[in-house]
């Protein structure tokens, strides 16, 4: 066999073309529903002798013979290929491409070819078979003349299982040593049915070599379903070679298996190459088709025409689409309401698209239509088939098909005179259209009897009325009623066919009510103008106000509503305006020259009105101020080769032409003035005052200047400029000390009081030191007690309690010294009370200084220690002492009876009852006398 060029063209395994198919029945064609996918599920193709030269098909070699149809039914954007043989790829168009060298065709080459969508979605396979042309290929089953083609074989006989040889070598009997052609045997597809009921494990075909009879064989199966997940789906009896598939299959969960089958001998030898087994799960209708949706939602204009695209539903089966089990029929079995016909719409059996079938859609009496939408597959057919439903909820969109309309040809209204702002009429309008749009939303327009443009209508949002409204006040003494022409309008175009108008007229007639209007000034504000200084009751002018209600003879009063400085009086019955003061133009109450005041006028209608008018009063400056110097104080050095000179102006209350420019001169008197001082002129409003003399001395000096105006006639005016004159530094500031001495203090009182200032220091800072030495003495130096016990400056206070009951009638002459003391040196001797004092002198103790030194501390409690015990009067330390009185009848006894010793007698065991805090008298007392 001769071995193949490179880059011949040998065939095409995998050309797409898409198109549709095209089924007859008796002499009628009709349009089977296209489904994606391969039109068959098995192809073998041939390699043709002719174009080989050896047994390899060499890389990058483009195999071109016959083709394999896939339909994309124009629901298929791309389709991608992929081969399980990785020596072939599938180029983007179909083709079959080469991607390695190919070393051996005398045996055929079988691989899988599977098709996927672009999303991932769906998948397609199928198996094609390469074969040398003019091998035997054995079984041939469905062989289809001329196009190089085998069909799949689609049944199987269980009880008489298929029988699939290994392919083996037979030599011829010549002597030249040559061979018999080796036999290729094309291994078809098996079939299996899904769901089958078995019984398991079902025989599918058997397996063998023809060498069984020379050795014992043992056979397997590998490959998914077999020894890989799905594991055990086919087994194979070892000995027989017997596959049998053991479950139902299921061709959702997976449709088609690749097996290989392997023969070993005993001793786990090869005997034969493996041959591929490739097991086709044939599809039974077990699905029903399932929508997408439960409910749909769709809409369509009212007015539509048949034929129109409303929406489209779509199911999905599981079965084989390319077989009858997995084609969906659409059909529509009910819609609600039936109006105005029972069938409004129709779909498209094989797309699922819901359209039009009648006119007299009407958004108006129906706004929505449920369809209840069936899906059956095995093409519709409702005996075999399997069946779902879906809700298609189809609404009706508003188009402008009804004008609005006004719900009367003429309207009333009323509105007083001068109100702006208030409602006069309303406009009710109906519209059928569906609310709040633009098909139903109403514009309204005044088409005539407003020239004036005193209304307008707007259009109430919620009502779609129209509200006529007074944009400009009216005025019942020149026009007093009105009749608009009004038209309403939708903000859409009507639509196109209909009838009637798309706008609606009507008239409003409105009549003007008359209200008593505040008298009005006719010039408001009214200018006068006079020169300042007016004198008191001058008439200034008459401030009269008009009625507006000229068909009402009315009576005008008038007053005065603000009248700053009280300046103005007007007269009640004719408003004439008068001076009370004499009018200033430099009075606070005038502002840029003018004077403002406010008078009102009241008529005498029902009820009264009242109106505002304003007088503005220009006063006219005259020369009535005398200009007065600036600044009022200088400084100035007492040489005047050092020192500045002084700038000097004047202000004028009175405005130009009566204030600058202003003259200043030095007066004649005194003549001290000309003679230290001169002035010279700067501008009209600026002069320079300096030293005419080299040196005056520091001091206080009062220059008086005459300054005037440039009125007509001018004022004059002498103002006193305080000049201090202190020594200067060279860059002609005044120093400290000159300072001082121009304020009036000679250098002996700046002596003095720089001294007292030292004096004051000192003594602060004496008194720190002082402060500071105290605070070491003390720290060094204790005291002979603790300080805690220095009971010195300390007062002690102990808390004070009643005597109880029999403590009500106080005898204070008990706790009083008695004045005599005849009842105690009557007694007996020897016969006293431990807490009676002895009648004899007292011993006297050290007196105590009033401010001790500390160190004498210890000398004074050792003397006072020395005199109490030698004082016969002290009571013994362990007597009663009397404190206080408590009364008498006491019943308890006396505790001087009471003896520390124990006599034996008595038991006190119970005290080791009462708990720890008596455990030492339990312990002294109770068991402890003993130890």
């Amino acid at each position: 066999m001769a071995k193949m060029k490179t880059g011949c063209a040998i065939l095409v395994a995998c050309a797409l073309v898409v198109g549709t198919s095209l089924g007859s029945h008796g002499n009628t064609q009709t349009i089977a529903p296209c489904r994606p996918g391969f039109s068959q599920s098995f192809y073998t193709v041939f390699v043709p002798r002719g174009v080989l030269q050896g047994l390899n098909i060499h890389k990058d070699t483009l195999l071109s013979s016959g083709h394999v149809k896939f339909e994309t039914c124009q629901q298929i954007e791309e389709v991608s290929f992929e081969s399980s043989d990785p020596k072939f790829s599938v180029r983007p168009d179909g083709s079959l491409y080469a991607e390695q060298h190919v070393t051996n065709l005398t045996e055929p080459i079988q691989f899988m070819v599977t098709g996927r969508d672009s999303a991932g979605k769906y998948i397609w396979e199928t198996t094609v078979k390469l074969a040398l042309a003019g091998h035997l290929l054995s079984p041939p089953v469905n062989q289809f003349a001329g196009d190089g083609i085998y069909g799949g074989s689609s049944h199987n006989h269980y009880q008489n299982p298929r029988l699939i040889t290994f392919p083996r070598q037979h030599q011829r009997g010549s002597s030249n040593g040559l061979r018999r052609q080796k036999r290729d045997w094309v291994i078809p597809p098996i079939n299996v049915p899904e769901n089958s009921r078995g019984p398991f494990p079902q025989v599918l075909v058997r397996i063998r070599s023809d060498q069984d009879k020379e050795i014992e064989i043992r056979y397997s199966i590998t490959g998914a379903g077999a020894d890989q997940p799905p594991n055990d789906v086919y087994i194979i009896d070892p000995v027989t070679g017997k596959m049998s598939v053991t479950k139902p299959l299921d061709r959702e969960e997976r449709a088609s298996y690749h097996l290989r089958a392997h023969a070993v001998d005993v001793n786990g030898n090869q005997m034969e190459p493996p041959i591929d087994l490739y097991i086709y799960v044939i599809d039974m209708n077990d699905n029903r088709p399932e929508f997408k949706n439960q409910v749909y939602n769709g809409s369509v204009a009212e007015m539509s025409k048949p034929g129109t695209s409303v929406m489209q539903v779509t199911a999905f089966d599981a079965d084989d689409s390319t077989t009858a089990n997995g084609l969906v029929h659409y059909r529509i079995l009910s819609q609600t309401p039936h109006i105005p016909i029972p069938n409004m719409f129709t779909i498209n059996g094989a797309t699922g698209e819901i359209s039009t079938i009648a006119t007299g859609i009407d958004r108006e009496k129906v706004s929505q239509y449920t369809i209840i939408v069936q899906a059956t597959d095995m093409e519709g057919s409702l005996n075999f088939g399997l069946s779902n439903t879906a809700t298609a909820l189809i609404s009706i969109t508003d188009i402008n098909d009804n004008p609005p309309e006004l719900d009367s040809k003429t309207f009333l209204g009323e509105v007083p005179e001068n109100a702006v702002g208030v409602v006069v009429a309303n406009l009710t309008v109906r519209d059928k259209d569906q609310p709040h749009t633009p098909n139903w939303n109403a514009v309204y327009r005044i088409t005539g009897g407003d020239a004036m443009g005193h209304f307008a209508i707007r259009t109430d949002e919620v009502t779609n009325d129209g509200k006529v409204i007074v944009v400009k006040p009216v005025d019942y003494e020149r026009n007093d009623a009105f009749t608009l022409m009004v038209v309403v309008s939708n903000q859409a175009h009507l639509a196109s066919g209909i009838p009637s108008s798309p706008s609606s007229s009507a008239a409003v007639s409105i009549k003007v009510l008359d209200v008593n209007e505040a008298p009005v000034f006719p010039s408001n504000p009214k200018i006068i103008r006079f020169e300042e200084g007016v004198p008191a009751d001058t008439t200034l002018a008459t401030f009269a106000a008009l009625d507006p209600d000229r068909f009402i003879q009315q009576t005008i009063r008038y007053s005065k509503l603000s009248d700053p400085a009280n300046w103005l009086k007007i007269n009640r019955t004719n408003g004439r305006i008068t001076t009370t003061a004499v009018l200033d133009r430099e009075s606070p109450y005038m502002k840029k020259n003018v004077y403002e005041a406010t008078f009102l006028a009241v008529d005498n209608g029902s009820p009264p009105a009242t109106g505002t008018g304003t007088v503005q009063i220009y006063l006219i400056d005259v020369n009535d101020n005398v200009p007065v110097l600036v600044p009022q104080e200088a400084l100035v050095c007492e040489r005047s080769r050092h020192g500045h000179p002084v700038n000097i102006t004047a202000s004028d209350l009175d405005s130009e032409p009566n204030a600058g420019p202003y003259v200043f001169e030095l007066p004649s008197y005194p003549s001290s003035a000309r003679r230290n001082w001169t002035i010279s002129r700067l501008n009209g409003n600026y002069a320079q005052l300096k030293l005419r003399i080299p040196y005056l001395e520091a001091g206080m000096y009062r220059v008086p200047i005459l300054v005037s105006d440039s009125g007509n006639p001018p004022l004059s005016n002498t103002s006193v400029l305080k000049v201090k004159v202190c020594p200067c530094d060279e860059n002609g500031d005044c120093t400290v000390i000159g300072a001082v001495t121009v304020a009036g203090l000679g250098t002996g009182a700046i002596i003095t009081i720089l001294i007292c200032i030292i004096i004051l220091l000192s003594m602060v800072l004496f008194f720190v030191v002082w402060v500071k030495r105290r605070e070491k003495e003390r720290q060094t130096k204790p005291l002979l007690i603790d300080p805690e016990d220095d009971v010195r400056d300390n007062i002690l206070k102990y808390d004070e309690e009643g005597g109880g009951e029999e403590d009500q009638d106080y005898d204070l002459s008990q706790l009083q010294q008695p004045e005599s003391l005849d009842h105690i040196m009557s007694k007996p001797a020897g016969v006293r009370r431990v807490d009676e004092r002895p009648v004899i002198l007292e011993s006297q103790y050290p007196v105590r200084p009033t401010v001790p030194h500390p160190g004498d501390i210890g000398e004074f409690i050792i003397d006072g220690l020395r005199a109490a015990d030698n004082d016969p009067t002290a009571p013994p330390y362990d007597s009663l002492l009397v404190f206080d009185y408590e009364g008498s009848g006491s019943t308890a006894g006396s505790v001087s009876s009471l003896d520390s010793s124990s006599s034996g007698e008595q038991d006190y065991d119970y005290l080791n009852d009462w708990g720890p805090r008596f455990k030492k008298l339990a312990d002294l007392y109770g068991g402890g006398g003993e130890d």
